[in-house]
């Protein structure tokens, strides 16, 4: 399990791109045949991926968890990006097709995935925090999905929102979780931006076609930086820090939040005019 340190709010200020990129981009998941996890200091978030092929993938605790399994004392958010696939949790099969998201609840122990079709491999996302309390674990099918319509076409962000793991939706401890659409046209998520001061916000980049771009501005509202973000690539926004993009063109991106609440319109919005 890779670790990452973020940097803080007055050294990124001072940090060349390369340093940026390093400190608050990940870059190298979706390893085809691999598991790849990154632990993070952002209230101990783990991102990671699972792209099985012709043999199936189990979730390891890692030396770094001091753990006996991975779920004993977390919860874990599952996306599917790719082709169809399942998720084994202790004997009980999840199927999943692209889009379809899978809650796990902490006790969980045997956790595997697999794709339907090597050729053509499911691509999981992982997603985990820490939790006090066990919640079941539930499917939510892109189709059963809760949905906003949010933004408009004179602003370039006329988006869909569907939240899945939330407090009005699937339960967890404190993971939320879900993925938003641009529509065609559509290049702005976010705007005006905002700062979580009570939970950091890792964002995950997916269907951005391999010659476009997502420009993801992050840090100070008064000091930002950017960062030029690839297809499957996870952005870390610390709590101090702005997270907002413009795309090249069109594309999803996947959002989850760990913190002191689950509220979704607990945020700290910052003018536009404002932004430096």
């Amino acid at each position: 399990m890779k670790i990452v340190r973020c940097p803080d709010e007055v050294s990124y200020a001072r940090m060349t791109t390369t340093e940026l990129r390093a400190g608050f981009l990940v870059e190298n998941l979706f390893t085809p045949g691999q598991l790849d996890l990154v632990y993070t200091e952002l209230d101990r978030a783990i991102v990671g991926s699972a792209v099985p092929l012709d043999k199936a993938l189990s979730l390891p605790a890692g030396e770094e968890l001091k753990a006996d399994f991975f779920c004993q004392r977390r919860e874990l958010g599952v996306l599917n990006v790719g082709g169809a696939g399942k998720v084994l949790v202790d004997g009980v099969e999840f199927p999943m097709a692209k889009l379809d998201n899978l809650y796990i609840g902490r006790g969980s122990k045997e956790i595997s995935f697999v794709s339907d079709d090597p050729a053509h491999p499911a691509l999981f996302y992982l997603a985990s925090y820490p939790a006090h309390k066990e919640y079941p674990s539930r499917l939510g099918k892109s189709a059963d999905i809760g949905v906003r319509e949010l933004g408009a076409v004179e602003t370039a962000n006329q988006r869909r929102l569907s939240q899945v793991i939330h407090e009005n939706g699937i339960p967890s401890c404190q993971l939320v979780m879900g993925y938003t659409e641009l529509h065609s046209g559509g290049v702005w998520n976010t705007m005006p931006p905002h700062t979580h001061a009570r939970r950091t916000e890792i964002y995950f980049y997916f269907d951005v076609p391999a010659e476009h771009r997502v420009l993801h501005m992050m840090g100070r509202p008064d000091e930002t930086r950017p960062l030029w973000v690839a297809n499957l690539q996870v952005v870390l926004a610390p709590t101090w820090s702005i997270h907002t993009a413009c795309g090249t063109t069109s594309y999803r991106f996947c959002w989850h939040m760990g913190g002191e609440n689950q509220r979704f319109d607990d945020m700290d919005a910052v003018p536009v005019a404002s932004l430096r």
